[in-house]
């Protein structure tokens, strides 16, 4: 759903969308969409000379990616409200190479051309909602440096050593 400029401009856009798997890109984050994305929300013109668009809503899904440990898989549910403003990517650069921007507009993010996309808009806070570190469980033991096995399921007899590097350059003399 594309989020025009010029039909903001006659009006507030309520949407309800259940965006099925697949039709958003997670690829480059290893993350798999598992079931349909729901969002509802409202997208308004701000103001319509500096063309501000605020995007406004709540979102559901479950998602799917690697433990950051031992990389089987760990499905999340995702579920948030998000409330975001779009200005033009030229309304940065007026006059100045860097701009300094308060902790009020760090919700803020630029778009180029004559609206956005409500797809990118979902996939960037379904993005930023999940956890910093993905584990299939809090107690998860990740793998083995030596082996290489997954330590959840295999007890190894591997021993790690650990190795002052401190002290490698001598082994070169």
């Amino acid at each position: 759903m594309f989020l025009s400029l010029k039909e903001l401009e006659l009006r507030k856009i309520d949407f309800s969308v259940a965006i099925p798997a697949g039709q958003i890109d997670y690829q480059d984050l290893r993350l798999r969409q598992q079931a349909a994305l729901e969002a509802t929300g409202r997208a308004e013109l701000l103001t319509a000379t500096l063309q501000e668009i605020r995007v406004r809503g709540h979102l559901r899904v479950r998602m799917e990616g690697d433990c950051d440990r031992c990389l089987e898989a760990v499905v999340l549910t995702v579920e948030t409200d998000f409330d975001v403003c779009y200005r033009p990517v030229g309304f940065a650069a007026l006059g100045a190479d860097e701009v300094e921007i308060g902790e009020a507009e760090s919700d803020i993010a630029f778009y180029e051309g004559d609206g956005v996309e409500l797809n990118d808009v979902l996939r960037e806070q379904v993005v930023l909602s999940l956890p910093m570190q993905r584990l299939c469980g809090e107690h998860c033991r990740g793998i083995c440096p030596v082996c290489g096995q997954n330590r959840n399921t295999v007890d190894c007899e591997c021993q790690t050593k650990m190795v002052d590097d401190r002290w490698a350059a001598l082994k070169q003399i």
